[in-house]
């Protein structure tokens, strides 16, 4: 994934909530800065792929129970909510 973020007046660079949440950064978290030909920024708490692969594996899982390509009956896909994986 690449996003195009803006470096503000004091050099600061915000990191949307999607991103954090999806690696796992929270507010006073540290980060690494590794700087070669660009720059890496990693949280000092690595996620866990395999945790987050499985999780999109089973939300895939439960997305392709639902017959055909067709609109959901209500309530159908009430338990597939991806932001509670990752809780």
């Amino acid at each position: 994934m690449t996003l195009r973020l803006r470096v503000g007046r004091k050099g600061y660079v915000i990191l949307p909530k999607a991103v954090r949440e999806a690696v796992g950064i929270e507010e006073g978290d540290e980060v690494i800065v590794e700087v070669g030909d660009g720059i890496t920024l990693r949280p000092v708490r690595r996620f866990d792929r395999g945790r987050l692969e499985e999780a999109l594996r089973r939300h895939l899982d439960m997305l392709g129970a639902v017959e055909g390509l067709r609109e959901p009956e209500p309530g159908e896909l009430a338990s597939a909510r991806l932001e509670e994986e990752f809780e």
